[in-house]
């Protein structure tokens, strides 16, 4: 597969585009100074806990309180409190975190109360970007994702992706891991790391752990609420997350982030740090390599595909529809059965390419058209599992109903990508109305009053659309020429095509525009 990045850099945002095969799949925005991203890294103060919903609301310095539930404080929060404590007193020194004693897990039923008090100092992470009048959602199961490697504070487990088919290749990882891994911490095997050998993996751990001690130690320093630790921008999270051999292209047009991505690439895969090229093209960058079309045809209610199937998307506050349309996708040789799988099979690609690309998360219901034949949506079902596999987010895939309904639940930490395709109308400004001819004319002719009687305007040209021009100058009793009469004064009357068919405005003799 031929997968190319996209870097759109302008003063407030970076738009970036990944393509596979040409095609747009995913679209992420970043603003710049965004203070509040998955990832980062906060000392913060409990400010109110809530029994009622075992959860706490915690000031991490947003305008909304962050949301922390029990079920996200981590077996170890009784360790990690006291470690984040000695921290904050500047007595980290005197332990270490290999050799901190270890506190009894909490129960998975038990209460928050127990574990926090208001006005205590934490360390979290946010988990969910501030949605809509909610504010952060957050964690103290902290983690720190490297390029092979995400380190895992007071946890004892190591995983493995599984997208690391081989088991001989997993059990070489598991092995090498757990050979080199610290005490009192745990890990998570990315899919990157296959074939990888250990001395990159002691560097990547090494780096991991030297973050995580260093933010320990600065906690004296800090009074909450206040930032400990930035995540990487958007930019270098999907480098590190998708960089593989597919990669061909990445291409940027900005000076500065060019070289900073290409110094990014060049720390975590210096083979490649070559396929950086920087863009300078007349065009827009996102114009040049087609992706302003591809977002003007793929964010709407309506999504067309080639064959003439498409799809109709509406959004609830509650959950995501999609429903599935044949258009004028029929062949005839086919039974209606036969027609129903290949729309469906068709469509099924393009929704897993539309929950990727507009990060749509939460409870996602898909109409498809039904299938009487059992193997029939055993088959549309594996399709979607084949591609949403492509899909780093987190995803459940229910097998369709006796109705044709597919339910997918998706992991959303960000707010969904929203990209405008409709623009307000110019002339009715919305509200599908327009002004009367009539109400037009009395209009002008109230602005003409004013400017020849009150102004002493002379020698005025009036510009208007050419309907309405050929409306004020048609025949010898025109309206042009029932104004030289009462004024005394003749009307220049001229028209432009570009004009909205109500829009009209008056030039004094200079030229210069006069009145609207």
């Amino acid at each position: 597969m031929n997968r190319e990045l996209i870097i759109d850099s302008s003063l407030s945002e970076v738009n970036i585009a990944l393509l596979e095969d040409k095609n747009l799949v995913e679209l992420h925005k970043e603003q710049i100074n965004n203070k509040f991203t998955v990832g980062d890294v906060f000392l913060a103060k409990v400010k109110k806990i809530m029994p009622g919903l075992n959860a706490a609301f915690v000031d991490v310095g947003y305008e909304k309180d962050a949301f922390l539930h029990y079920l996200d404080l981590g077996p170890q929060i009784r360790t990690f409190n006291k470690y984040v404590k000695l921290g904050v007193l500047g007595k980290a020194d005197l332990t270490s975190h290999e050799t901190i004693k270890r506190e009894k897990d909490i129960e998975k039923s038990g209460k928050i109360n127990q574990v926090l008090v208001s006005g205590q100092q934490i360390l979290v992470q946010i988990a969910k970007e501030p949605i809509s009048t909610k504010g952060p959602r957050i964690s103290t199961e902290i983690s720190f994702p490297g390029r092979f490697l995400v380190l895992l504070p007071f946890s004892n487990k190591i995983s493995i992706s599984q997208k690391i088919k081989s088991k001989d290749e997993r059990n070489r990882l598991k092995r090498l891991i757990t050979s080199i891994l610290p005490n009192n911490y745990g890990i998570i095997i990315r899919t990157v790391a296959e074939n990888k050998k250990v001395a990159e993996l002691d560097t990547d751990l090494r780096d991991l752990t030297g973050k995580w001690e260093g933010i320990i130690k600065k906690l004296s320093h800090l009074n909450p609420p206040q930032k400990v630790l930035s995540e990487l921008d958007r930019t270098s999270q999907i480098l590190r997350d998708i960089l593989n051999e597919s990669f061909n292209t990445i291409h940027v047009n900005d000076p500065t982030l060019f070289e900073e991505t290409k110094a990014y690439i060049g720390t975590i895969a210096p083979d490649k740090k070559d396929i950086v090229k920087r863009y300078k093209g007349k065009l827009s960058i996102f114009d040049q390599y087609g992706i302003d079309k591809q977002m003007r045809s793929s964010f709407g209610k309506t999504v067309t595909i080639k064959s003439g199937v498409y799809l109709v998307i509406e959004h609830t506050e509650a959950l995501h529809v999609i429903d599935i349309n044949s258009g004028h996708r029929v062949n005839k040789e086919n039974t209606q059965e036969e027609n129903a799988l290949l729309v469906n099979m068709e469509a099924a690609t393009e929704v897993a390419r539309q929950l990727r690309l507009r990060d749509m998360g939460g409870i996602i219901v898909i109409d498809f058209i039904d299938l009487h034949d059992a193997k029939n949506r055993r088959a549309l079902h594996q399709r979607l599992i084949e591609e949403m596999s492509k899909d780093r987010a987190k995803h459940t895939i229910l097998p369709p109903s006796k109705f044709g309904l597919v339910q997918i639940t998706r992991q959303r930490v960000r707010p969904e990508m929203i990209v405008p395709v409709l623009e307000k109308c110019p002339t009715c400004n919305g509200t599908g109305e327009i002004k009367t001819s009539m109400i037009l004319i009395d209009d002008i002719e109230n602005n003409l009053n004013y400017l020849i009687h009150d102004q002493n305007e002379k020698k005025l040209t009036l510009v208007v659309h050419p309907y309405i021009s050929a409306f004020l100058t048609k025949g010898f009793k025109s309206i042009q020429m029932r104004w030289f009469f009462k004024y005394r004064s003749w009307i220049k009357i001229e028209s432009i095509k570009d004009y909205q068919l109500m829009e009209f405005h008056f030039f004094n003799k200079n030229g210069d525009i006069i009145k609207r």
